[in-house]
């Protein structure tokens, strides 16, 4: 198609730009119209996707003949098919009467269905049998109606992986995707957002009865850097607020950046390859991100592990006596009390995690007990996991602190750090009474 003629529909229908892939768009459009194929218009949300199934009905052997714009997405699931088919009375609570759904209402026309993506499943199979045979039942109904409509379909979903996740039917893909036209994002159009920002400042000029909003050079830059997750709603959101906040009619780049939010992070590049792509791809359902999380666990106990044993193994010209396990923190003492008797013991506390606990003859060491003398300090193969579960390792300590508490459940819970009631409960689940 020649540049004036797309030129003109440009005119007609209100679209500006002159970007490759928009121009691409149109000459794809006014081919397919005077078909009866059915289209499928895909691009993200806000670039303007509604004005393509009126230009392919204007230009088609149906202008003539009713156009109807049915947003799926904004149609309750449970009466998606009454609208879209009609009802009988009585199909129904509340169906006081026949009604004609809309491919009855279109009938001979063309019905565009935004956000086609949103129908629920049992929708989808209804729409598939109007496009493959152009037959299809109303609500409470055992009688098959005809009709001649056109579809076009429109969203914003990504098909692949709706249909991967099961949520959209791929034969109904393929049938509404028979011709597809892609509208590309305003970030893809940069040429474009400048003259975009000038028509909305001018039409709003207009409509408020004030000067047109101008742009200075640094804020025009800043305007086409942008990346407009919002597309051509949004610029012209940010338009309006702006005619009407700003009473400086020159608009620079520090004035500008009020009213433009925050880079969207999702869209940045590196989300789609490297390693945030594959930390991505390896969380896809919480049971994935719970096991990442117990496997950087285990790693960092291991870690706390071997960080224990070097500073064992350092301390082991001073003979070193056995690490004490206690419910909270596990100390060390810097040497026997025999060999410093006028010397205060010191305690060097050392934190200890539930997973790893310090054995003695496979056997946890009590802090109360007389430190007996090793030849060679404890290597790291003492820290057997395997030999006491965590629930055996609590039910020892929890024995031996009432043991040196001659059974006194206060004083022995005051001596775990755990509250009385945590205490009791924990007897009672170990059978300890």
């Amino acid at each position: 198609m020649v540049k004036s003629e797309i030129q003109n529909i440009k005119l007609r229908f209100g679209i500006i730009g002159n970007s490759e892939g928009l121009n691409r768009a149109i000459d794809i459009a006014m081919q397919v119209a005077p078909t009866d194929l059915s289209v499928l218009v895909t691009g993200e949300s806000g670039v303007g996707k509604e004005s393509f199934p009126q230009i392919i009905h204007q230009f088609s052997r149906r202008k003539h003949g009713p156009y109807i714009a049915v947003n799926c997405g904004a149609i309750p699931e449970g009466t998606i098919d009454s609208e879209l088919f009609g009802h009988e009375k009585g199909a129904f609570t509340g169906a006081i009467s026949d009604r004609n759904g809309y491919f009855a209402e279109a009938n001979g026309g063309t019905i565009f269905l935004d956000e086609v993506g949103e129908l629920p499943l049992s929708t989808q199979a209804r729409l598939l049998r109007v496009l493959e045979s152009g037959e299809y039942i109303k609500v409470g109904s055992s009688k098959v109606q005809k009709t001649d409509v056109r579809i076009v379909a429109a969203t914003n979903v990504d098909f692949a992986t709706a249909i991967a996740e099961g949520r959209f039917r791929e034969d109904l893909y393929y049938r509404l995707n028979t011709v597809p036209i892609k509208v590309p994002p305003l970030r893809e159009r940069a040429d474009d957002i400048a003259l975009l920002f000038r028509k909305f400042a001018s039409d709003f000029a207009e409509k408020y009865r004030m000067p047109a909003i101008q742009l200075t050079e640094d804020a025009r830059r800043m305007l086409v850097s942008y990346s407009w997750p919002g597309n051509i709603r949004q610029l012209k959101n940010i338009t309006e607020q702006i005619s009407i906040i700003e009473t400086n009619r020159d608009i620079s780049a520090d004035i500008l950046q009020q009213y433009l939010p925050a880079q969207n992070v999702s869209r940045l590049p590196a989300l789609f390859g490297g390693k945030a792509a594959t930390s991505q791809k390896s969380f896809e359902s919480e049971r994935e991100i719970l096991y990442q999380v117990l496997f950087d666990m285990r790693r960092d106990v291991t870690e706390l592990k071997k960080l224990v044993h070097d500073i064992m193994s350092e301390r082991a010209g001073t003979q070193v006596s056995h690490p004490a396990q206690t419910s909270s923190v596990q100390y060390i003492q810097e040497a026997p009390v025999s060999m410093m008797p006028e010397t205060p013991v010191v305690m060097t506390p050392v934190p200890v995690v539930k997973t790893s606990v310090p054995l003695v003859n496979n056997y946890p060491v009590n802090r109360t007990e007389t430190p007996v003398e090793e030849p060679d300090v404890q290597d790291t193969e003492e820290y057997i996991e395997e030999n006491l579960s965590l629930d055996e390792v609590e039910k020892e300590m929890i024995r031996k602190a009432l043991e040196r508490h001659h059974g006194k459940r206060k004083n022995a819970a005051k001596d775990l750090k755990i509250s009385e009631r945590t205490l009791y409960r924990k007897i009672k689940e170990y059978g300890l009474d």
